[in-house]
């Protein structure tokens, strides 16, 4: 009797272990941490993210990274070294040499390798809030997943969040406040300056010309952080939108940001040099006055994001206050 009864708490903690799950979700709050009443054999603790609660494992050293760049770069921000993290063309991008030195792959940006992270025993997986839902699914049988947010008004709370998997919240939290101390001094060295000046960002996707809304991509450091005012055209854009040469000029900006990646027009490598002969595009006053600045971050930057908006400001300060 005592052996049989051995065997049932046995297999009643073994349940209780592998229920330990949490759910996808989204919400505005920032994430915090708080550890359960009683911890059993295997301890977790749970993760508010965006709105939602998570229950992790109580340590969570295998992160995987799949699907969401935004986690890349929250990684590349931090030091934070992952198990697994997207690879693009079949190889990890330079600009992510640093935290991918042995790691393995998780597959393409939207075709995670399912099998492949089931092996590399993730304690954790970032996933994407762009994957469809079976594919949530899918990563949420191999280990809890976030779905790390692409939105560009939350890239704070997924650097926390990523600061909170790893024990380096009070990096993450220096972080955010050295980004709005030099987000203040750059208002104040510009002044009144470039007050009327209408400055643009623009993307090359496909051999075509890209605007985006005025929270998306970088124009939420240029029109957010730096308080520039976004033209009509941004304002009105509800996404990724695609916009003509012609329609482009005439709304006629004083500065552009433009990105280019070779990646996103493999069928059209000379879009870039074939903008740059095109008479309408050459009748633009950022570009009669020299003030169209290509890929001042690496192209493959998201934008929003933590390491793509501290570079991003760094760098667009270069050109608007020389």
């Amino acid at each position: 009797m005592k052996r049989r009864w051995s065997g049932i708490g046995a297999a009643a903690l073994l349940a209780l272990a592998l229920s330990a799950c949490g759910t996808a979700g989204q919400g505005k709050e920032q994430p915090t941490a708080s550890a359960g009443t009683e911890k059993p054999a295997a301890a977790t603790k749970t993760i508010k993210y965006l709105g939602k609660d998570y229950t992790v494992p109580g340590k969570t050293d295998r992160i995987v990274i799949a699907g969401a760049m935004e986690a890349m770069e929250d990684a590349l921000v931090l030091g934070v070294k992952p198990v697994g993290a997207i690879t693009v063309g079949g190889k990890f991008p330079k600009m992510f040499e640093s935290i991918t030195q042995g790691v393995e792959s998780t597959g393409e940006k939207m075709q995670p390798n399912i099998e492949g992270i089931l092996k590399m025993k993730p304690d954790v997986i970032l996933g994407s809030s762009k994957f469809p839902p079976e594919m949530a699914e899918k990563l949420a049988k191999v280990a809890p997943t976030f779905p790390v947010s692409h939105i560009s008004t939350n890239w704070e709370a997924n650097l926390l969040l990523l600061g909170e998997l790893t024990g380096k919240q009070e990096q993450a939290k220096q972080v955010l406040q050295k980004y709005k101390e030099d987000v203040t001094a750059a208002k104040a060295k510009l002044g009144d300056r470039l007050k009327d000046k209408k400055v643009v960002s623009l993307r090359v996707r496909t051999g075509n010309l890209y605007i985006y809304p005025e929270g998306v991509f970088f124009n939420a450091s240029l029109y957010a952080d730096l308080g520039f005012t976004a033209p009509p055209e941004v304002k009105a854009a509800k996404a990724q939108e695609l916009i003509s040469i012609e329609k482009f000029s005439e709304m006629n900006p004083d500065y552009i940001f433009l990105q280019f990646s070779e990646d996103e027009n493999k069928d059209t490598p000379k879009a870039l040099e074939d903008l740059q002969k095109n008479p309408i595009w050459q009748s633009i006053n950022a570009v009669k006055n020299g003030k169209v600045f290509v890929n001042v971050v690496d192209p493959l930057g998201q934008g929003g994001t933590s390491w793509s908006k501290i570079q991003f400001l760094k760098a667009a300060m270069e050109k608007l206050a020389s």
